[in-house]
């Protein structure tokens, strides 16, 4: 058996705050307030958006290469933790640290601003670095920023991204290329992404539903989460990260939902845990038809009834695509690792919808009090799939 994964000095920012009682409070109560309209960047009319509000710091002069909003997002979760991480790779040897980042927008934002400036002025401006948005400046950004020396790559499968630098984070430390790992994920809002959605007609002009019977689509957001992992024992651990690949469409899930189960099943299996474990689990939960669809289907294949509870948190956030998966990850350490704080609930508007199979939805006020394992899914276009489980020692 591999030694064990465990998880140290998280940092997060989202739109529900950047602070974890904050976070926890705002996930408690189910609190949709941070979905707020933007005019500016879709070009079909205001839809909500899971935008971070908080002031984001510049990036040092030495650094102003890598300026972005996804480099800011990463760098103020960063500077959170920055001690801690700093001691850490001191103390591990920077040759023996990897970062591995999730990512599907990296600092396409920049190039719009820089593409806008060009149709205006007829040149683009001198500070642009068509680098910005390549998938894997944001680990380059924070090699540049640490000094560390290990395998650092950025990873971009879509709305799994930063869900699956946990298990390449995994094997390089298991295989011996690494002693510890920074690891987890960044995406901006930005209009090639909303106005992809709409083009697919998967985004809703109102606040999402997940699960609903009149369910319209999805909101994007943005948001950054940051995760030390070692073999150096601490009250969380990385259980497991199940991976498949379906490859059904490009863009559509397996309608049955199998690469999903199979996800689900793998993680469960590499944990070494039985289904009833699961104490909760964070659904992907798009409000997209066939996502929630497929979703559902393969949760009640897998659990059966009345299966673990569960809910969505995309519902609050929006979808942070490549972040998703490190942030509401980051939502289910928070909620391992704070005194018994309430499970998310799944606050209907009108009901679950009843063409689906029925799932075991958190209710308001529902406590995490002797919970130990968790479950987050993160599924992808192409049906790239991923399940993580987290477990609280003792």
């Amino acid at each position: 058996m591999p030694d064990p994964i465990y998880i140290h000095h998280l940092a997060l920012t989202t739109p529900l705050g950047d602070l974890p009682s904050a976070i926890l409070s705002r996930l408690a109560t189910g609190w949709r307030g941070a979905l707020q309209p933007s005019e500016s960047l879709p070009q079909r009319g205001p839809v909500p958006v899971g935008a971070v509000v908080a002031n984001l710091p510049p990036l040092p002069p030495p650094w102003s290469r890598f300026l972005s909003r996804n480099n800011q997002l990463l760098y103020h979760a960063f500077r959170q933790q920055e001690a801690a991480y700093r001691s850490a790779i001191q103390a591990v040897g920077p040759d023996r640290v990897a970062i591995v980042l999730g990512t599907s927008t990296s600092g396409v934002a920049q190039t719009e601003q820089a593409l806008a400036h060009l149709a205006a002025q007829g040149s683009l401006p001198e500070d642009f670095d068509y680098r910005r948005q390549e998938i894997g400046n944001g680990a380059a950004f924070l090699q540049t920023l640490t000094g560390v020396s290990g395998p650092v790559y950025g990873l971009s499968t879509a709305c799994s991204s930063s869900a699956k630098a946990f298990g390449s984070a995994m094997g390089l430390i298991q295989a011996g290329l690494a002693d510890a790992a920074l690891v987890g994920g960044a995406d901006s809002l930005c209009a090639l992404t909303l106005n992809g959605f709409a083009s697919l007609e998967a985004l809703s002009a109102e606040p999402s539903r997940p699960f609903e019977a009149q369910r319209k689509g999805l909101n994007i957001g943005e948001g950054a989460a940051l995760f030390w992992l070692s073999k150096s024992p601490s009250p969380l651990r990385l259980l497991a990260c199940g991976e498949s690949s379906d490859a059904h469409h490009m863009s559509a899930p397996q309608p049955q939902g199998h690469g999903a189960a199979d996800a689900m099943r793998a993680a469960l299996g590499q944990a070494g845990l039985e289904p009833g474990q699961i104490g909760y689990l964070n659904l992907h939960g798009t409000a997209t038809l066939l996502n929630d669809q497929m979703e559902s289907r393969a949760v009640a294949e897998v659990f059966g009834a009345p299966g673990p509870p569960c809910s969505s948190t995309k519902a609050l956030t929006g979808h942070l695509l490549g972040a998703a998966g490190a942030v509401e990850a980051a939502f289910c350490c928070l909620l391992l690792s704070q005194e018994s704080p309430s499970l998310p609930p799944q606050n209907f508007v009108e009901g679950p919808d009843p063409a689906l199979p029925v799932l075991n939805w958190v209710q308001p006020g529902q406590s995490t009090l002797g919970l130990r394992y968790l479950m987050s899914n993160s599924f992808a276009f192409g049906g790239s799939n991923c399940s993580l489980i987290f477990g609280k020692e003792g």
